[in-house]
């Protein structure tokens, strides 16, 4: 199975650290943050790996190169602007190929067990779920007790920004237009292809300094 990063947002939330570095290359205990991706996923067994990159596109390609030296292999999608999420798979279908991926936002850390993303024969995506927290009590989805995800219900939780798509999801989009991917999942939701886990460990949306900050503090104690 390939994976995929998203790399290629602008990462306004993190000025001014992002005024001259991409949120990717933040630096958290010891490492750029995108390295501890590639490392776990490296140790997943996970080698094939596409990267869009957008903002500052270009240092994010030549700290990583060819990936060689993570036990990786490298391939990046260059958006001249942000596409967005659904519209960055979009363009980097090509490099992705037939099969399904792995998603992983450039910006999040968690210790979920990578070797366990799969995908269910006719499901267009599964994704990894997380508690509400303070920045995002409301949630996104709720999942049921047989692991399906729903637009609805109750308790809510949060895309942990992890997960595995189906390239059907995005394949008849139109090139080239910057476009949403949670419309697309909901769609795919309501017509029951959605499904997901339930992730009690440890997960960090590095957003902020501050949380960038916090990470740090805690990867370093540990």
């Amino acid at each position: 199975m390939k994976a995929m990063i998203l790399a290629a947002g602008l990462g306004t939330r993190m000025r001014p650290l992002t005024d001259h570095c991409p949120k990717p290359l933040l630096t958290v205990a010891g490492k750029p943050l995108i390295v501890h991706h590639l490392e776990r996923l490296a140790t997943a067994g996970i080698h094939d790996i596409v990267i869009n990159v957008s903002y500052r596109g270009q240092q994010i390609i030549d700290a990583l190169g060819d990936g060689e030296r993570y036990g990786v292999s490298l391939q990046f999608s260059v958006e001249r602007t942000p596409l967005e999420t659904a519209g960055g798979l979009r363009q980097a279908l090509p490099l992705l190929g037939e099969a399904p991926f792995i998603l992983v936002n450039g910006d999040v850390w968690t210790d979920f067990p990578l070797a366990r993303l799969a995908l269910a024969t006719d499901d267009l995506a599964s994704l990894v779920m997380v508690d509400t927290t303070d920045f995002h009590r409301r949630g996104d989805f709720h999942l049921d007790a047989q692991g399906r995800l729903h637009v609805d219900g109750e308790p809510r939780l949060i895309y942990a920004g992890l997960g595995v798509v189906h390239p059907e999801l995005v394949a008849d989009l139109p090139a080239g237009e910057a476009i949403k991917l949670a419309p697309l999942l909901i769609d795919a939701m309501q017509a029951g292809r959605v499904g997901g886990w339930h992730h009690r460990g440890d997960w960090v949306d590095v957003g902020t300094p501050q949380r960038l900050a916090e990470l740090e503090a805690r990867l370093n104690q540990g």
